[in-house]
């Protein structure tokens, strides 16, 4: 369903290796979360195009340099829950390769003038990461 939707990927909230073959299958890429270094090698393992850091709390950006050593250079990894302008550089220089952002940019009840504000932003801290 979510092909025929005209998607070209799917974020997944863990390693479930059954999504991910489904993802798969559908030619889509899958992005599944990982908050341990077991749960990302069963992602890597499972065939995930990207792993999704979740969250940050937890994830740290030295549990995520400590990933990078050991995980292979071509598997992205992407911070997501938790991510503000202030992590941003910090992450990047431990070898995220981008950012999921959610609840930084919108709240229930922001407007949408809020909301670009903030996107915004954050499009201008990413990019100034170099």
């Amino acid at each position: 369903m979510v092909a025929a939707c005209g998607a070209e990927l799917v974020v997944s909230p863990n390693i479930n290796p059954a999504v991910i073959a489904a993802t798969k299958a559908a030619r889509l890429l899958s992005i599944p979360g990982f908050a341990t270094p077991s749960e990302a090698f069963a992602g890597l393992e499972a065939g995930a195009d990207a792993l999704k850091a979740f969250p940050t709390d937890v994830v740290s950006p030295g549990a995520l340099r400590a990933l990078r050593e050991v995980l292979p250079a071509h598997m992205p990894l992407i911070p997501v829950g938790g991510v503000t302008i202030e992590k941003m550089r910090e992450y990047k220089k431990a070898g995220a390769a981008g950012f999921g952002i959610g609840s930084a940019i919108y709240r229930p009840g922001s407007d949408a003038a809020t909301v670009l504000k903030k996107a915004k932003d954050f499009v201008e801290a990413f990019d100034g990461l170099g």
